[in-house]
This record gives C-alpha cells, sequence and structure tokens, in this order.
C-alpha cells in the first residue's frame, strides 16, 4: 500500500503567493476526488474556492466549485436571517397547510391533485429545511 500525501501548506503561505497556493489546493483535491478520496478532497477545494473567491479570479473559483460539488459536498445550511425563496404556487401551499390543512383539502382549494401538493410540499420542506407541518407552522411565510 502506497503512502498517503500530505499536503505541505506551509510551503505556499511562506511564499506569499495566494493564487499559486490555492491553485495547488485545486490541484491537489482534483487528484484526491480522482483516486476517490472525496471527503480528503473537499477541506482543499473549499479552501480553495473561499481563495479564488477573495482574489476576484471567477473562472477558477467556478471550476473548484464545480469540482467540490462533484465531490459530493452538500450546501451550506441555510442562515435563519435569509428569507426563504418559495415559488407562488410553494407560498400558497405552505400557507394553506399551515393553517392545518390536509393535502386533500389544499388540493381541493387550488384545483391541483393531492399527489401535485405533496411535491410542493416536498420542495418547501427543502427550501425552508423543515421536516414537519409543526415546524412549517412555526416559520413566517409573509
Amino acid at each position: 500500500m502506497r503512502p498517503r500525501r500530505r499536503w505541505r501548506s506551509a510551503h505556499h503561505a511562506d511564499a506569499g503567493r495566494p493564487l499559486d497556493a490555492a491553485r495547488a489546493r485545486l490541484a491537489y483535491g482534483e487528484w484526491l476526488r480522482r483516486v476517490q478520496r472525496r471527503v480528503d478532497a473537499r477541506q482543499h477545494l473549499r479552501r480553495a474556492v473561499e481563495t479564488f473567491q477573495d482574489l476576484r479570479a471567477e473562472s477558477l473559483a467556478t471550476r473548484a466549485d464545480q469540482e467540490l460539488r462533484a465531490s459530493g459536498e452538500t450546501a451550506r445550511r441555510r442562515d435563519p436571517a435569509t428569507p426563504v425563496k418559495l415559488t407562488p404556487t410553494e407560498l400558497q401551499i405552505a400557507r394553506l397547510v399551515s393553517s392545518g390543512l390536509s393535502n386533500k383539502d389544499v388540493a381541493a382549494q387550488c384545483w391541483i391533485s393531492p399527489r401535485t401538493v405533496a411535491f410542493h410540499l416536498r420542495n418547501v420542506f427543502a427550501k425552508a429545511q423543515v421536516t414537519s407541518r409543526s415546524e412549517l407552522a412555526r416559520l413566517d411565510l409573509a
């Protein structure tokens, strides 16, 4: 078994060239992902994305971000202060469900099928990061 390679960030930090350091992190993260070490790759890719964004190197930031998503990185948790962006239909369904109506009652009121209500409700739950109707009822859906 080959020994694991280690990232030597001290070399790049001493050089004072953050763009080169970020490019090296990106290359190393890409290599780690391709040899099936996705979890190890994420920390390097995350740091590369942050550095590229700070330096306004948009094309490299985009490339690093795509690589990070390919590694299986999930979206960061939404800040509770940030409003939830729901479509008008999702907002209407969320308000009706929050008032205590069942999927069948919401469907009858909106002239759609209960399965369509369930579909929109799953999207609302995902976007609002809630897992139950009671949590949904506590949200401010203004």
